[in-house]
């Protein structure tokens, strides 16, 4: 049996952590990434609990690879400080075996990279298309007989033969639209984000939080290092921007509670460039399965979602894992009846994901719309309600979420 070859669209947290659960389980692998290079700016991602047991399964130790940082603390306050809920992470570990934990993004996707061949990446090598096996391969719905390979076409050339195909290429995926061509694709959510990292090691903010204004939130999150990832939202209409993002961020959260202000001093040193803003998106309805032939998408390209829950990422890695658990290892002979494994394993790939991955979806879409409220009245409910439910079944909530994660049973 020759050694099976998996070509990985996109290099981003998903791609990357497909690319290596797929390299350690013996198949070749090309990642092919549209960027010129890796990216060395961006925001911070945090791993929860489901995230770190999905990298443990493959090896990773995600606060080795890139350090981490693990606030005291985790909750939602008012703009005047007060507390609608928090969660010592101590109880989080406690519940969940594992405290989350927040990585800088770039230095968490370096580590995944260094940790596969380096032939393994092509920078600047965007995936154009991808033509499917030959007649006698699956069928259009993404079932039957497995027979010969798929063929990925990049804009660098020349094309590769492939196995396996991972759509890794993100929430606006042009292999997601060339499969689904009659799938409704993004919907706006009403809001815009900003991100970006401040150093601030003199402050000491102990707790991970998320501050719920009327319309606006501010959410704050410890870093190694002393750094801190900041966020903000604001529901505006789809392309609002504001000549210098700093200044915005000043005029809409300035007479926040502490440490808010402090950190905005801090944002005003950064570069405007520095600032990233992006309008919030996620995928309409779910797609119809997560596999096409031998495509098989994951991360936001399979569904993307809002970052109310902070589990865009984690589901990702989820994804990753659980294809290449599913999948045969890269040297195994085919099964009875020379049938290849592969159609099965992403057949089963979408019964384990799609349910979990659309809940996730959807439930990060409800929160957000819970704490964008803009009405006074609207607001002040939402307030009260949330600081009527106890901490501990507030954290009892998350369970889903936190100890979700499973490897199912591959295929026989």
């Amino acid at each position: 049996m020759t050694e099976r070859h998996a070509v990985v669209a996109g290099a981003g947290i998903g791609g990357l952590t497909a690319a290596l659960a797929l390299h350690r389980r013996g198949w070749r692998v090309t990642v092919c990434e549209r960027a010129p290079e890796p990216p060395a700016t961006g925001a911070g991602i945090g791993l929860a609990p489901n995230a770190l047991r999905a990298l443990e399964a493959i090896g990773v130790e995600a606060a080795h690879a890139a350090g981490s940082a693990v606030p005291a603390l985790m909750g939602v306050r008012r703009p005047d400080g007060r507390w609608l809920t928090r969660t010592a992470t101590a109880d989080m570990a406690a519940r969940y075996g594992v405290p989350p934990i927040a990585v800088p993004r770039p230095v968490f996707t370096a580590a995944l990279a260094a940790a596969l061949p380096p032939e393994v990446l092509r920078y600047g090598t965007a995936v154009t298309g991808v033509d499917p096996a030959s007649p006698d391969g699956t069928g259009p719905d993404g079932t039957g007989p497995a027979g010969g390979r798929a063929t990925v076409r990049t804009a660098a050339g020349p094309d590769l033969t492939a196995d396996l195909v991972v759509a890794a290429d993100g929430i606006n995926s042009p292999l997601r639209r060339a499969h689904f061509p009659a799938h409704p694709g993004l919907r706006y959510l009403g809001e815009t984000a900003w991100r970006t990292i401040v150093d601030a090691p003199d402050l000491g903010i102990p707790a991970m939080s998320e501050t719920w204004g009327r319309g606006q939130r501010f959410g704050v999150t410890p870093l190694a290092d002393g750094r801190y990832y900041l966020y903000a939202t604001a529901r505006v209409p789809a392309g609002t921007r504001s000549p210098d993002p700093r200044a915005e961020l000043r005029r809409r959260f300035g007479s926040w509670h502490d440490p808010v202000p402090a950190l905005l001093d801090r944002v005003a040193r950064l570069a405007p460039a520095d600032v990233l803003q992006n309008d919030l998106y996620d995928l309409a309805a779910p797609l119809p399965r997560l596999h096409h032939g031998r495509t098989v998408w994951l991360g936001d390209a399979a569904h993307a979602m809002a970052p109310n829950l902070g589990q865009g990422g984690c589901q990702a890695i989820e994804d990753a894992v659980v294809l290449a658990h599913l999948l045969p290892e890269g040297n195994a002979e085919h099964g009875e009846g020379g049938r290849d494994p592969v159609p099965a394993a992403l057949a089963a790939y979408t019964a384990a994901r799609r349910a979990r991955t659309d809940a996730v979806r959807v439930r990060a879409r409800r929160v957000g719309r819970l704490g964008a409220l803009r009405g006074p009245l609207a607001a002040a409910a939402r307030d009260l309600a949330v600081r009527a439910v106890p901490d501990r079944l507030a954290l009892r909530g998350m369970d889903d979420l936190f100890n979700g994660f499973r490897l199912p049973q591959p295929p026989a």
